[in-house]
């Protein structure tokens, strides 16, 4: 059995690396991970330019209509992500299938919220992308020098961190359902904006994390496949940094 590093990463957990695996394949290389995530990553794009200019070709003709034009492929693409991340949480032999089926409805989910955000505050959305991939290779250099260095008690601390972040947006959207009010998540106040920092920088971490297990688990011979489970979970992660920093882009944009 494997014994490879924790991730904070719900889809990156030990057991997934430890189940009995038959090694009749090749074996998971951090390159073919690489490109794999590459590929998630342009198949992202593509998605999301999709719903993206429907929304802005529709803000030409009816702008008050734009956003109910690309809401069915937002929510779509949000129901149609949870499903298939689930089905290759639970079975990442089907990783080669349902990852980039993932990256298509993920690309159609952040394709409408991007084009909804890029008209309330112009500009916001290529900022977001910049930061979101500086923050992807300093955390990468960070790892890979050494810098910060995976130990068990940084594991737990981003472990902790990111549980209790799922908690407080799952507490938010129940009580966002019979009406009550989360200023100090959604809002725009010096509060707000603090914790949107902190939450970028778990989420930050997390990348950390995620780079440290794909590189164990490479290292530990697991089955070519899972280059598409350790794509699929990464991804994951550097989904939720752009989410996270677009919504404190925008909250500072707000304020002025």
């Amino acid at each position: 059995m494997m014994n490879l590093t924790r991730s904070s990463n719900p889809v990156l957990k030990d057991d997934v690396f430890s189940r009995d695996y038959s090694y009749n394949t090749d074996a998971m290389t951090i390159n073919g991970t690489v490109n794999k995530t590459a590929l998630m990553l342009l198949i992202v794009i593509a998605a999301a330019i999709f719903v993206w200019n429907k929304f802005f070709n529709t803000v030409s003709v009816n702008p008050e209509g734009a956003a109910a034009t690309v809401m069915p492929w937002v929510i779509g693409g949000g129901i149609g992500g949870l499903i298939t991340a689930l089905v290759t949480a639970f079975r990442p032999k089907s990783a080669g299938i349902s990852a980039p089926i993932y990256a298509i409805f993920q690309g159609l989910l952040l394709g409408g919220i991007s084009a909804i955000f890029e008209s309330r505050y112009p500009g916001v959305v290529m900022r977001a992308v910049a930061l979101t991939l500086a923050v992807f290779f300093a955390m990468l250099f960070l790892y890979r020098s050494g810098i910060i260095k995976v130990t068990e008690k940084f594991k737990m601390g981003i472990f902790a961190a990111t549980a209790g972040i799922a908690i407080v947006y799952l507490v938010s959207f129940i009580g966002g359902l019979f009406g009550m009010e989360f200023s100090f998540l959604h809002g725009n106040s010096n509060l707000s904006i603090g914790i949107s920092l902190v939450i970028v920088a778990v989420a930050a971490l997390n990348l950390v994390l995620d780079f440290s297990f794909i590189e164990d688990a490479a290292g530990s011979g697991a089955p070519k496949y899972m280059e598409w489970y350790g794509a699929f979970g990464l991804m994951v992660t550097l989904i939720w940094l752009y989410l996270e920093i677009l919504r404190l882009l925008s909250k500072l944009a707000s304020r002025n």
